[in-house]
């Protein structure tokens, strides 16, 4: 039993990269990737703070996590990578939140949790969280 969940954990493992590396070829012009944007944000950030005041830049910096934030909201979902990541999830449960995380967090240890004692808690924990948001 080990054997094939280990087998289908890397399996699902590998697809969720190939599709997170089809989703990055999709952009199509050079300065619309994001790396591109950011590094522009932060040459535009920098060069306004040095005419500022120290108050103007506190204001700055309330405004620019403002701004972040919601590119990051905005940026989150796409409905191919969850619809792929509910599919996942019925399959199981902490795959899906370790997939949908980045890495091992507290919610993937409490996903995984959730589903040794049960499966279907777990199964649900894990379609709110996904289709919740962060």
């Amino acid at each position: 039993m080990k054997k094939i969940l280990t087998v289908l954990f890397l399996f699902f493992l590998s697809f969720s990269t190939v599709f997170a590396t089809n989703a990055d070829q999709e952009i199509t012009s050079p300065n619309d990737r994001p790396e591109v944007k950011v590094r522009q944000a932060m040459e535009d950030y920098k060069s306004s703070m040095n005419d500022l005041t120290k108050k103007e830049r506190k204001l700055q910096k309330k405004e620019t996590r403002k701004q972040l934030k919601q590119a990051i909201k905005d940026n989150k979902g796409s409905d191919t990578n969850t619809l792929l990541l509910v599919i996942v999830a019925i399959l199981l449960p902490p795959l899906a939140m370790l997939i949908y995380d980045g890495g091992l967090t507290t919610r993937f240890w409490i996903s995984l949790l959730l589903t040794l004692l049960f499966y279907l808690p777990g199964l649900i924990y894990t379609l709110v969280t996904i289709l919740g948001g962060k």
